[in-house]
């Protein structure tokens, strides 16, 4: 039986030029596994895997934090507009025209008479 599947080839790929095989030519990687695999260098194999996956997982974290620290900070500009803004109300609320224009309606009136001082002297309580 023949086989009627043509396999097409880009026209721009080179095979054997690419950058991987020249990567691979100028490194020699294959004289290392004539023999097999080389178990001599699979401690510091997974060292640098495990210091990789340390890497990746501290980036992680701190592009988490970040986001955090964002998230949290425009709570806090939020938390402090607020907080002025009560304040500022609260101040008018209690200047003292404004009280006697509130309580004006429980039908209290503002004293006139500045308020004066009761001295008692010692011996008399």
């Amino acid at each position: 039986m023949e086989n009627k599947f043509k396999i097409k080839t880009h026209s721009n790929v080179r095979p054997g030029k690419g950058m991987f095989a020249g990567l691979e030519k100028k490194l020699k990687l294959e004289s290392y596994f004539e023999e097999g695999f080389p178990v001599q260098y699979l401690p510091k194999i997974l060292f640098i895997m495990v210091l990789g996956l340390v890497y990746i997982s501290n980036t992680h974290y701190a592009e988490k934090t970040v986001r955090k620290i964002n998230t949290i900070r425009a709570e806090v500009e939020d938390l402090r507009a607020d907080y002025t803004t009560l304040k500022s109300d609260l101040m008018f609320a209690s200047k003292q025209s404004e009280v006697a224009r509130k309580v004006k309606a429980l039908g209290l009136k503002e004293s006139l008479k500045p308020p004066y001082k009761v001295a008692i002297e010692k011996g008399e309580y």
